[in-house]
């Protein structure tokens, strides 16, 4: 068989069900192999970044290999953003793309240039394939890198030359990674640290939903009694009520739950990435840490460890057994977090639209089957401080590369990876024209979900951060379409929302509506 016949079977071989990916020249030999496969499902989109968001958000909801293409040099550039963000989030993406042909690559050729170089710094692999018979241990590799933690991305090259070649290589056997615990004396150690401890506080991270540990930790923190604070990415971990709940942290300002590690003396730090929030900005007096992750703690002066307990997390958490009796940080400070971030939802008679407003409708109205998917601008601070998914893996957010433009195409891969869910992305009106050609792949292929557009012609987060610091904004503002006339274009339905009943009714509709996808036009309250 030939070459992109093999990185085929091996894909197969990997458990991929689908390919996102835009095809050209230098890539057809795979589209042809892919259209002869029976196991996989290659998906043509509209952009190959709305390709990467996809894999990105398919991979972290069904916990399997998300798999994108695109040809070479402007194909493979498109690609960088959403592989970061899969990188830096930590989610498992592989990417193929095409190149010229290797005799090809020592000139100035058209559309070259060096891809494996230009992803070095943005994936945990980056590897072209100069020898067709090593497709099987590069892939079996690739994917064994994409898994490992931290999960991340990984991006294949192959030349257009090496696709045509001859091979009678096949696939490797896939075997599953190791699952270690921590070694006797660390778990002492860590047991003698967090029983001398009278104030500890408990950070929680999104490693402990990719290792499929909350019911592991929940027992731990259940066990302490001790306040407990998540990430963003980690939110839902502990349900709204929960005693312990201290909710979420990492924001630029008011941020209350740092009050809480002040007055700490030990912080127990489980499955938490860096690259959410660097300890110096929440770690500022440097209260001595417990570091329990699957990977050795990152060398930070702020970041003090005195045990670390390396491992899975749901075989290491069963392990650590504390004798701690229950605190609580004075100053009724769960209180104060609740009415800063507006947990409590306050009466009033203003029905006008804001995004506090919409979240709570959001709150009352989710179900155990639904994900919000959340892009980025202020709304995505909003959704970090207010919204309470009922459980793990309910929400969305793509903090570590922060991307604009990941809720449409992260929609379709959500609901690709979980067709029984709800699912219903929250985009500004920035963020949605960046990814708004993705309806028509959403359409070409029957998905149903719902988009709240939040309409205000503006960047909020940007105009905010300028008006604070210069009393006024610049080159943040535009112009925007008729949305409902734009999504009904598409073939999906259309809706507008100027007020919080019309909004209440319209996404309880929305959420019930079978075979379509529905868009919300929310007219914001401008503040």
């Amino acid at each position: 068989m030939k070459a992109s016949d093999l990185v085929v079977s091996c894909l197969e071989n990997e458990g991929v069900e689908f390919v996102f990916g835009i095809i050209g020249k230098e890539v057809i030999d795979l589209g042809d192999s892919l259209s002869a496969s029976e196991k996989i499902t290659y998906i043509p989109v509209r952009h190959e970044q709305g390709a990467s968001f996809m894999a990105d958000v398919y991979g972290r909801i069904s916990g399997r290999p998300g798999v994108c293409l695109a040809t070479l040099g402007p194909g493979a550039t498109n690609l960088v953003t959403g592989i970061a963000c899969a990188n830096l989030d930590h989610s498992p993406v592989i990417a193929i793309t095409g190149q010229k042909a290797l005799k090809d690559q020592h000139k100035n050729s058209h559309q070259y240039i060096n891809i494996k170089e230009v992803y070095k710094p943005v994936t945990k692999w980056a590897i072209q394939i100069k020898d067709a018979n090593t497709i099987p241990e590069i892939i079996r590799k690739s994917f064994r890198l994409a898994f490992e933690e931290k999960p991340g991305a990984v991006v294949i090259e192959l030349p257009e030359d090496i696709a045509v070649e001859n091979v009678t290589t096949e696939p490797l056997a896939v075997s599953s990674l190791p699952k270690s615990v921590p070694v006797a004396e660390s778990l002492k150690i860590a047991a003698q640290v967090l029983n001398q401890s009278k104030r500890p506080f408990i950070i929680v991270g999104n490693e402990v939903i990719r290792q499929d540990a909350v019911l592991e930790v929940l027992s731990l923190i259940d066990q302490l009694g001790s306040p407990v604070a998540t990430s963003f990415m980690a939110k839902g971990i502990l349900s709204k009520d929960h005693p312990q709940n201290y909710y979420t942290f990492g924001f630029m300002e008011k941020d209350y739950v740092l009050r809480g590690f002040e007055e700490a003396d030990l912080l127990i730090v489980i499955g938490f990435d860096l690259v959410e929030k660097l300890p110096s900005e929440w770690n500022m007096k440097k209260v001595p840490v417990i570091h329990i992750s699957a990977t050795a703690a990152d060398v930070d002066e702020y970041y003090p460890v005195q045990a670390e307990l390396v491992g899975n997390l749901k075989e290491t958490m069963p392990l650590l057994i504390p004798t701690l009796k229950p605190w609580q940080p004075i100053g009724g400070l769960k209180r104060r977090i609740q009415e800063s971030y507006s947990i409590i939802e306050k009466a009033s008679d203003d029905s006008a639209l804001t995004i506090e407003k919409i979240l709570h409708v959001l709150e009352k109205v989710q179900t155990d089957e639904m994900v919000l998917i959340s892009d980025v601008g202020s709304h995505k601070v909003a959704i970090a401080r207010t919204y309470q998914p009922k459980h793990a893996k309910q929400l969305i957010i793509s903090n570590g590369f922060a991307s604009m433009g990941i809720s449409i195409p992260g929609a379709i891969g959500a609901k690709l990876a979980a067709p029984e869910k709800i699912v219903i992305c929250i985009t500004g009106d920035g963020g949605a024209l960046m990814a708004f050609a993705e309806l028509e792949t959403a359409k070409r292929l029957g998905l149903s979900f719902v988009i709240i557009l939040l309409n205000d012609s503006m960047l909020k987060l940007e105009v905010d951060t300028m008006k604070k610091k210069f009393g006024d904004s610049y080159g943040v503002t535009f112009t925007n379409p008729d949305f409902v006339q734009l999504a009904e274009s598409f073939g999906a339905r259309g809706m507008r929302a100027t007020n919080v009943e019309e909004f209440e009714r319209m996404v309880t509709e929305a959420m019930n509506a079978k075979n379509e996808i529905v868009l919300i036009d929310t007219i914001m309250q401008l503040r």
